[in-house]
C-alpha cells in the first residue's frame, strides 16, 4: 500500500517529534544525574575533579613558559616561538612572555567554583565548560543557554574534557586585549589578592567579580594550590 504524499509529512514530522523528545529526554536525565549533595560533599567533588586537571595544565603551561624565555633570553627564536605570537596576539617578545606566564591556580580553582556552580551547573555536566566561556563560531562544539538575551541565542563553548576547558581558559586570558592590564601585572607579582583586582572585565559584575573571588579563595583556602 502506498502513502499519499500528506501522510508521508506527517510520518515525518511524527518520527522528527520523537527524535527530539528523545534528545531532550537525554539531556534532562544527564543534567538530573546529580545526587543531592551536602555542601562539603559538593566542594569534595569539585576538588576531585577540577584541582587535577588546573594542576596538570598549570604545570605544562609554565614547562612551556621556562623553554620560550629560555630561548629568548639566550638571544634565540624559532618557527615554535613565531607561531606562539600570531596564536597569541603578541608582537614583542614580552608580549610573548605575558601572554604564556600561567597565573596562580588559585585564581583558577575559584573562578572555576564561582562560574561552574562548584561544578553542577548545566554548561558543566553537559559541555564541561567550567568558566562560563562564550561561543561566537558556530563551526565549534558548543551548546546553547536555556535563556536568551533579548531574541539573542547564547552559545557557549563545549570541552571534550575538564583539562581542555582548563587550557582553553587560560589561553584565553592569555590573549584576550581585556585582560592587558592582568597580563602586565602578572609579571609583577604572584599575589592572587591583587591579581583578581584586574579582572573586572571578566564578568558583568565588575570591580565586585574581584571581591567575590578574593572571598572564595581565602574561606577556602585554595591559596594553598599555588606554587612557592
Amino acid at each position: 500500500m502506498q502513502l499519499s504524499s500528506t501522510k508521508i509529512k506527517a510520518l515525518i514530522a511524527i518520527i522528527i517529534l520523537i527524535i527530539a523528545g528523545a534528545i531532550i529526554y537525554t539531556l534532562s536525565q544527564k543534567e538530573a544525574e546529580l545526587p543531592k549533595m551536602t555542601v562539603q560533599e559538593k566542594k569534595a567533588r569539585f576538588k576531585s575533579l577540577i584541582i587535577p586537571a588546573v594542576d596538570n595544565v598549570y604545570a605544562s603551561l609554565m614547562t612551556r613558559y621556562e623553554d620560550v624565555k629560555a630561548t629568548i633570553d639566550a638571544g634565540g627564536t624559532d618557527a615554535d616561538i613565531e607561531a606562539l605570537k600570531v596564536e597569541y596576539k603578541a608582537t614583542t617578545d614580552a608580549e610573548l612572555l605575558m601572554a604564556l606566564k600561567p597565573h596562580p591556580k588559585s585564581i583558577a580553582i575559584a573562578q572555576a567554583a564561582m562560574e561552574s556552580s562548584w561544578a553542577t551547573s548545566r554548561f558543566f555536566n553537559v559541555a564541561y565548560n567550567i568558566f562560563g566561556v562564550w561561543s561566537f563560531d558556530e563551526d565549534e562544539p558548543r551548546v546553547a543557554a536555556l535563556k536568551k538575551r533579548g531574541d539573542k541565542t547564547i552559545w557557549v563553548k563545549k570541552y571534550n574534557s575538564v583539562e581542555a576547558a582548563v587550557y582553553d581558559y587560560y589561553r584565553t586570558l592569555g590573549r584576550s586585549s581585556a585582560f592587558a592590564e592582568f597580563r602586565q601585572t602578572r609579571m609583577e607579582t604572584e599575589d592572587p589578592f591583587i591579581l583578581v583586582t584586574k579582572l573586572d572585565k571578566y564578568s558583568e559584575k565588575g570591580s565586585l567579580y574581584g571581591e567575590e573571588l578574593t572571598s572564595i579563595i581565602k574561606f577556602n583556602k585554595f591559596e594553598q594550590y599555588d606554587v612557592k
